[in-house]
């Protein structure tokens, strides 16, 4: 399971433009769903998510994370994530989950960040062709995968 975290001043999705989350400071999280991945891949990122310290403290060190912060997260899916290249110029996507199995890991990882109870997220659509707008804080990206835990 791959994540791509981007602290953001605020994040939203359209779909169909449609505004259907929004959301001010916190984190723009991508999430990527690969062959193999199971609860364990989740409950590790969703501890490590709610516990990375990418806000900065009042001496502007990165000391804060989402929770002290009172931020809140947007939560994607994103199966491109996980596409390889290396072979011609047209991305295989041969790694990414099967979408009902990916849609059920999808949903168990959105349970898995409110059971640590962190109420302030919201989701994008799974499956959905959507239009995500940025404003990244930073700019601040971080890649998190489970396998190179």
């Amino acid at each position: 399971m791959k994540l791509v975290v981007q602290r953001v001043s605020n994040a939203s999705i359209l779909v169909k433009n449609k505004l259907i989350s929004k959301i001010n400071r916190g984190l723009l999280v991508f999430i990527g769903i690969e062959i193999g991945d199971s609860e364990k891949d989740i409950n590790w990122l969703v501890n490590k998510l709610l516990n990375l310290r990418v806000f900065t403290d009042e001496k502007d060190k990165l000391n804060l994370s989402i929770r002290d912060v009172d931020g809140e997260i947007l939560l994607v899916s994103q199966f491109t994530l996980l596409a390889t290249s290396n072979k011609g110029n047209r991305p295989s996507f041969i790694r990414a989950e099967r979408p009902d199995k990916a849609e059920k890991l999808y949903e168990k990882f959105k349970f898995g960040i409110k059971s640590y109870n962190f109420k302030k997220t919201k989701f994008g659509y799974f499956g959905q062709n959507m239009k995500v707008n940025i404003l990244n804080d930073g700019p601040f990206t971080i890649i998190l995968e489970s396998k190179k835990k």
